[in-house]
């Protein structure tokens, strides 16, 4: 038996989690993510699917955030009918996820069309709801450490990545005819000291790996996180201003939810509303009441909630509150989806708030190449929102330390409980020139035969076995 690997996404990129396994007469899809950042990255997500959908026996997904699942319900309207594999947390949070990554693109589908800036006649989103809802019943769930077969030759076990509630690394234990072979996918890593969730789980052997590079060659600095957090907070506060703090749904609201209750209950900083504009955010969080065993919080419910709620939380539900948080010119906090500012409702606080110097916006995670955050970062003087360059005179905060990803020593740390090198270790999500220095720096390290893929490339992992 012939074992391969096409790489669809994710490959000299951080977005677009697809890979394309063959084992003899069996194909699956690993990941099944949208492509963000560059326009001419996510111009791929329209493009032809590179093969038959319908030829594709099954889906192995390592965790819910849209980069690496959001493509989903294209693959199934386009001929998938296959089982989708994935942990208890994740099933549930992906049904948030693509409900709402469908009804985005119909909405800004519409906004563009009424607007008319957009170049067709007429617009039609990538996907819509309809589309994301016939995924949900094609949905297999799993605990951690469950032994799963897939295939008569083929079994996989999900273990705790520690990056997003359910997120995975996932062991793939492919039999041939005469050996078995282990492909592991990091998916993607977290951190090692969360206040929230577990530290990833280790791993000590595999013949294949797929290896996360996101921060491959970065170390978050060492900071005191509630100390840079109170600092921002009380200087948006004293210079009268309101705080946005762009941010995923799942995951880093929550983590901030945390951090602002704690200084707020030590008083190190004021009392002031604390606005989650996101109806994903408020669905996920109920989550982590339900799978207690997935984190490090307090299991009972009650006393989960007051590990998160601050005095004055103000859940926004509905459009029309959204829009009023325009009219609040001070000592507010607003946190918003999505964390890369490629979408959502932070567009509209961004296109209010980016031109006041008064206001901060706090960036607390990885920004993409190409994405409205990096630019942001980057100190560009005007940002692109609804067709129309934004000037950016508000004060930019950054808070990498919030990263759910493992940084560069993190990363080492986690390919150091490895007891024999694997046969090739193929360097993932990331970009640049920093996914070059990082895979010289785990052949240096740890002395791996490391590749780097590039988009659409096919490798043969194995042959005859």
């Amino acid at each position: 038996m012939d074992i391969q690997v096409k790489f669809l996404g994710a490959a000299e990129s951080v977005t677009g989690s697809r890979y394309l396994v063959t084992a003899g007469d069996f194909q699956f899809l690993f990941d099944c993510g949208l492509f963000q950042g560059l326009k001419e990255l996510r111009l791929r997500n329209w493009d032809p699917f590179p093969g038959d959908p319908g030829k594709i026996q099954a889906v192995i997904l390592s965790h819910a955030h849209i980069d690496h699942c959001g493509y989903l319900p294209r693959l199934v309207r386009d001929g998938f009918k296959g089982p989708i594999y994935c942990t208890e947390a994740t099933a549930d949070l992906l049904e948030i996820m693509l409900l709402d990554s469908a009804r985005l693109q119909e909405e800004e589908t519409d906004f563009a069309s009424r607007r008319g800036y957009s170049k067709h006649k007429h617009p039609e989103p990538l996907y819509g709801v309809e589309d994301a809802k016939r995924v949900l019943p094609l949905v297999k769930k799993f605990a951690y450490n469950e032994s799963i077969k897939i295939h008569p030759g083929v079994e996989i076990v999900f273990r705790d990545a520690g990056h997003l509630l359910g997120s995975a690394i996932t062991e793939i234990f492919i039999q041939g005819s005469s050996m078995r072979k282990k492909l592991v996918f990091s998916g993607d890593l977290g951190r090692y000291n969360q206040e929230i969730l577990n530290p990833p789980a280790s791993i000590e052997e595999a013949d294949i790996l797929f290896i996360e590079s996101t921060y491959g060659n970065k170390d978050n600095p060492v900071i005191n996180t509630e100390e840079t957090l109170a600092r921002i907070v009380n200087e948006a506060h004293q210079r009268e201003g309101v705080l946005i703090i762009p941010a995923f749904a799942v995951g880093r609201t929550q983590t901030l939810l945390y951090y602002l209750r704690k200084l707020s209950q030590e008083n190190k900083i004021p009392d002031q509303p604390v606005y989650i504009d996101s109806p994903m955010a408020i669905s996920a969080t109920y989550l982590y009441y339900k799978f207690p065993h997935y984190h490090k919080m307090p299991v009972d419910q009650q006393e989960f909630a007051r590990e998160l709620e601050t005095n004055m939380l103000v859940l926004v539900k509905t459009a029309e509150h959204s829009k009023s948080l325009n009219d609040i010119k001070s000592n507010a906090i607003i946190i918003s989806a999505s964390g890369m500012m490629d979408g959502g409702r932070i567009l509209h606080h961004l296109y209010n708030r980016l031109p006041n110097e008064q206001d901060t916006v706090l960036i607390s995670g990885y920004q993409s190449e190409g994405t409205r955050g990096r630019k942001l970062l980057e100190g560009s003087p005007t940002l692109r929102i609804f067709h129309e360059e934004v000037p950016v005179k508000c004060k930019v905060e950054n808070i990498s330390a919030l990263s759910s990803h493992a940084d560069k020593e993190e990363l080492f740390r986690w390919m150091g409980n490895f007891k024999k090198a694997p046969k090739i270790t193929f360097t993932v999500h990331g970009e640049g020139n920093n996914l070059d220095v990082y895979g010289a720096a785990i052949r240096e390290r740890m002395k791996w035969n490391v590749i780097k893929p590039h988009y659409l490339d096919t490798v043969m992992l194995f042959d005859g076995i």
